[in-house]
């Protein structure tokens, strides 16, 4: 069984931690197993994701992602291995309501998860599916709609919002069955810079509320702001730890095809031509503190 490197903590040591909301053991999948070219999507998976995380995936095309993201909340269920939800084996079909009220997923295509004409009803479509009350289903769909800050918009028809407004009504959605578990698959990629910085936005105040995050993206400069990171590569997750610790080995997410924050490439230049650099800054505010740094030493000198 394959075991990616944990980067953080000492081994041996005694670390009390939470249980874990999610815990993936050995996870296979694979599509058309009966097939000529059966596609073994993930190969061995084990993961650990606690109450409160903010875990980003990365990985390029094909590593296993969005297939791993389904298996979060029981749309796939292992070929072999097993994912368990707040204990909940996801393999058992009694599960899968309480499963999908723990985890709730978010799209790519904001327009493949709106439902409804009106974007108050959309929001209020998944609590009234899982037969919440009235009362409680209108308190819901308000406190979504200020989360998301489109109150203004709850009367409107979702196709006539923007693109970030869309995925906002999503989350919104989402957020309105109340999941202890927020997973974003690739959610921010169709949007401009501005709608993606508003739904990054929104996303960092939820984890800060409670919320657990897992957000899988291929926006580098994203995953700087998880507590956690976890590299997939052909179906494996081959790297994982904190953002700084993951990004220091900018050599190895080189060699599997992956790009690195433009603040750690930039610290990365630097330092070859100035040894003592910091190569490990992912902000531009290290960026510029470790600059003013080096220029006070040059003054001093």
């Amino acid at each position: 069984m394959y075991n990616a490197p944990i980067l953080s903590g000492e081994r041996g040591m005694s670390v009390s931690l939470p249980e874990p909301i999610v815990a993936v053991r050995a996870l296979h999948h694979t599509y058309g197993p009966a097939s000529a070219r059966p596609i073994h999507a993930l190969q061995g998976i084990d993961l650990d994701v606690y109450p409160g995380d903010y875990l980003v995936i990365v990985g390029h095309n094909g590593s296993g992602k969005s297939t791993l993201a389904r298996h979060l909340n029981a749309l796939l269920r292992p070929t072999a291995g097993e994912v368990r939800v707040a204990g909940l084996d996801t393999r058992d079909p009694a599960h899968e309501l309480a499963i999908r009220s723990t985890v709730g997923i978010v799209f790519q295509v904001p327009d493949n998860q709106i439902v409804a004409t009106v974007v108050e009803e959309d929001v209020a479509f998944g609590p009234e599916n899982l037969g919440v009350p009235r009362d409680e289903l209108l308190a819901r769909v308000d406190w979504a709609l200020d989360v998301v800050d489109l109150q203004a918009e709850r009367r409107r028809a979702p196709h006539r919002l923007s693109a970030g407004q869309k995925q906002r009504v999503a989350i919104a959605g989402v957020l309105a069955m109340r999941p202890a578990v927020l997973v974003l698959d690739e959610a921010t990629a169709m949007l401009d810079p501005e709608a993606r910085a508003a739904v990054l936005r929104t996303v960092r105040a939820l984890n800060d509320q409670g919320v657990t995050v897992i957000a899988i993206t291929h926006f580098m400069d994203e995953a700087v702001h998880g507590s956690r990171v976890a590299v997939m590569d052909a179906g494996r997750v081959v790297l994982q730890g904190t953002p700084r610790e993951v990004f220091s080995h900018f050599r190895r997410l080189r060699d599997l095809g992956l790009d690195v924050p433009q603040v750690t490439e930039l610290a990365h230049a630097l330092r070859e031509r100035v040894p003592d650099f910091a190569a490990d800054l992912l902000t531009v505010d290290e960026l510029a503190a470790e600059i003013v740094r080096h220029v006070r030493l040059e003054v001093a000198l």
